[in-house]
């Protein structure tokens, strides 16, 4: 089964936007996630604030 080139190319820019989301949005992902969960008990309160200065 071949691709015609109009298809690839279409594959290709879904394939380079979904790289670059994933390459800007990994970390922020990570984050929100981090302190949507919270702290473990006995351990000091997450915040942003804390995030940038330690």
């Amino acid at each position: 089964m071949t691709l015609s080139p109009k298809v690839k190319q279409k594959i290709s820019v879904v394939l380079a936007l979904s790289r670059t989301a994933f390459h800007w949005g990994f970390i922020p992902a990570v984050l929100y996630l981090g302190f949507r969960k919270g702290t473990d008990p006995g351990m000091p309160e997450l915040s942003i604030f804390h995030l940038l200065w330690q």
